[in-house]
């Protein structure tokens, strides 16, 4: 097991499964330039590294995942140096969040502790699987700071929860509880906080038991299909298929339920 510690972020990678956790508990995991540009870089790493498969991300404390854009960072903007705004432009231009990467390859898990709200609950719905704390609470409340949930959120929460459901909350900035989320779909599980790392563990168990490239071709036709078509969806050719196709563990899945035995998946 590795761990690395940056500025705001942690990252670390034990077997095959990164662990993402945003640090910055006294202001409730919200994102400012140095988060936001850090998160970027793990999910760089992520993409990169064969040897990862999948993620999770999460906030450091009990109190929130993430409570979304730093607005004190933003109101002591107007007041910044010139230095400063140069260092925050680039690394806005060198960001790139995961709302924004549409069809990353890997899954990755939203480890809820907390408030999700914002840009927190954007980046949780760019997330494949979401698992909450009971006591964790959801929303978009941009509107009620003259803002829009413009990483996605407004274009994500309908496709997530069904239109007229997710104007309700997009319109006011309401809150949702973790409990109102899972009957609505967004959410996976709902368990105690005291009980938020073993279920968290126990997706990535399930995630793990299954030939990585497998799960990235099935991410990949689930997301890419959606944008299609039924038909054109089923016909189109997938490029993580096409490599699972020619996988050494498309031989060992099939060979290894015959033999009896667990398959020792490689991703290749």
């Amino acid at each position: 097991m590795t761990t690395e510690r940056f500025h705001v972020t942690e990252f670390e990678v034990d077997g095959h499964v990164a662990r993402i956790t945003l640090n910055r508990p006294e202001a409730m995991n919200s994102l400012n330039p140095d988060l936001r540009w850090e998160l970027s870089r793990r999910f760089d790493e992520v993409e990169r590294n064969d040897e990862i498969w999948l993620a999770v991300v999460t906030g450091a404390g009990g109190r929130a995942f993430c409570a979304g854009a730093d607005l004190k960072h933003r109101a002591r903007e107007r007041e910044a140096t010139a230095e400063q705004r140069a260092e925050w432009a680039r690394k806005a231009a060198e960001t790139k969040s995961l709302t924004e990467r549409w069809y990353f390859p890997k899954p990755v898990i939203a480890r809820v502790n907390g408030f999700a709200l914002g840009g927190g609950l954007e980046l949780a719905m760019a997330c494949d699987i979401i698992v909450a704390a009971d006591h964790a609470e959801l929303g978009l409340p941009e509107p009620r700071r003259g803002l829009i949930a413009g990483a996605a959120g407004v274009h994500r929460l309908p496709r997530q929860i069904g239109l007229k459901v997710a104007m309700g909350y997009l319109l006011t900035g309401r809150h949702m509880p973790a409990s109102r989320a899972y009957g609505l779909g967004l959410v996976n599980e709902v368990v105690p906080l005291q009980d938020l790392d073993a279920a968290v563990d126990a997706w990535v168990a399930d995630v793990l038991r299954c030939a990585p490239l497998s799960v990235r071709a099935t991410k990949e036709a689930t997301m890419r299909g959606l944008d299609m078509p039924l038909a054109q969806a089923f016909y189109t050719a997938y490029e993580w298929e096409r490599r699972r196709q020619r996988s050494d563990d498309a031989v060992e899945g099939p060979r290894a339920f015959a033999e009896k035995r667990q398959p020792r998946w490689q991703a290749k």
